[in-house]
């Protein structure tokens, strides 16, 4: 064990002495953490060892269960893997009455190979595609969620600010409604102060189009990894501080038929050794004219992966209610200047920040495997000079053609016979994820739903 997670170890019994246990927080397929708690005294031997923990921590379905004909985990005997922690990880949960600590894990084999299926290996797989060319990604992660106000019903209620001065709710969608925001003002206090003792980079804090939707930014930082390690937190966070609040916090898609569904927004660019944005290299000439050919190739690139990743951006059933005109989604594989209906769109911007914003992962998704699969499509596209289709005009009105697979099955048809995600993300990770994804969908949809009652049952 080296000096360097020594001193982590021991700054953090010193800074925390009250702490007791420490919770480790191994991410699965979906994005959701699992995990165990230990005690203080067992951290040393963490950073020294690693701890030991089945596969079945990472590939279970979205409800905790098994996945039926997986080779790994459910099918070999579930053999212990080595699981250590994320150097820079090991933070309080401040929200939690008793204070524990927390800390990212990450999965190996035995012989220390990274376990394929852990998402923090297969981006950083990714990643060393642009070191080897002397790039580095400089990312920012957005995200959309709704806060719940009753969760007693069978189906939950968005939460509604009130009129200024009464108890009166208030009606409309209420974006960038300043009054919601002043209304939740200790939860979004502790938010920005829970970050910020989590060392977690947060930006900016808006009510969104929905009632009762709020969007959290991350800022920039030229780490992908470091990036998802924060958004994989925020959430977390989020969900923690709100129900410390007496609120629920959801991530899902489209949890409201009638309202806006929630996204999770990753802005890119591209820097060089010397730091320089090679989108703006050379600099962007009219528009009239067109951007750069590398900000014109990753666009390409990630309309042409974007098919085959929609399963990874979209990977629950939930996630398709939100693919649908009018809602500020994406619903095809197109691109434009500063327009908000396009999939991939370049916001207002000067040469120092020229950069990309990728609209299409759901908030569900796992940042770290979206992350991956956005980075591939623009690595493929710098390798192989793809030029993009005709770019969406700003203030053009588009045709509402939903092209972009509003169907899971559909989606995870085209995943399967992916030819480039393969390459990026492991030919085994993409075999496997395609097998829980469909398992997963299968079972979905081979339930009854009081749907299925209200429609059908008093006619047939």
């Amino acid at each position: 064990m080296n000096d360097e997670p020594v001193d982590e170890v021991r700054g953090f019994l010193a800074a925390w002495p009250d702490t007791r246990a420490v919770e480790l927080l191994l991410p699965d397929l979906n994005g959701i953490l699992r995990g165990k708690r230990i005690s203080r005294r067992e951290l040393a031997s963490l950073w020294r060892d690693g701890i030991a923990f089945p596969a079945t921590g990472i590939l279970l379905d979205s409800r905790g269960a098994l996945i039926d004909g997986l080779c790994h985990g459910s099918d070999d005997g579930d053999p212990d893997h080595v699981c250590r922690p994320v150097p820079g990880s090991l933070v309080p949960v401040p929200w939690s009455g008793t204070q524990p600590g927390q800390c990212l894990l990450g999965m190996e084999h035995r012989d220390g190979r990274p376990f394929f299926a852990d998402g923090r290996h297969v981006l950083a797989g990714v990643l060393r595609r642009f070191e080897e060319l002397g790039l580095t990604p400089v990312v920012a992660v957005e995200y959309e969620f709704y806060l719940l106000d009753d969760t007693s019903g069978e189906a939950p209620r968005a939460w509604q600010g009130r009129v200024p001065g009464t108890q009166r709710r208030s009606v409309g969608p209420r974006v960038y409604s300043l009054e919601d925001l002043h209304d939740l003002d200790p939860l979004f206090a502790e938010i920005t102060a829970a970050c910020e003792t989590q060392r977690i980079p947060v930006g900016s804090i808006v009510s969104e189009y929905g009632a009762g939707q709020f969007e959290i930014n991350l800022q920039h930082v030229a780490d992908a990894l470091a990036a998802c390690d924060h958004a994989i937190l925020l959430r977390r966070l989020i969900r923690g501080v709100a129900q410390k609040h007496g609120l629920a916090a959801t991530f899902m898609a489209k949890p409201f038929a009638e309202l806006d569904g929630s996204g999770m927004h990753v802005h890119l660019s591209l820097v060089d050794r010397d730091g320089r944005n090679v989108f703006a290299q050379p600099p962007p000439e009219p528009l009239a004219g067109g951007y750069g050919r590398n900000l014109r190739h990753a666009v390409g690139g990630l309309l042409a992966a974007m098919p085959e990743s929609l399963a990874i951006f979209a990977p629950n059933a939930n996630s398709y209610r939100r693919i649908r005109p009018g809602c500020f989604a994406p619903i095809a594989p197109n691109w434009g200047v500063n327009h908000r209906h396009v999939a991939v769109r370049i916001p207002m911007s000067d040469e120092r920040n020229l950069r990309l914003e990728h609209r299409v992962a759901g908030a569900d998704c796992n940042p770290y495997l979206a992350m991956a699969a956005i980075l591939a499509g623009v690595h493929a596209g710098l390798a192989q000079q793809i030029e993009p289709p005709r770019m969406i005009g700003e203030g053009e009105v588009m045709a509402e053609e939903v092209s972009l697979s509003p169907r899971w099955e559909t989606a995870l048809d085209a995943f399967a016979a992916g030819r480039l995600l393969p390459g990026y993300l492991g030919a085994e990770f993409c075999r496997v994820f395609s097998l829980a994804r469909r398992h997963e969908a299968e079972a979905f949809h081979a339930q009854v739903s009081n749907l299925d009652y209200e429609w059908y049952l008093g006619t047939i």
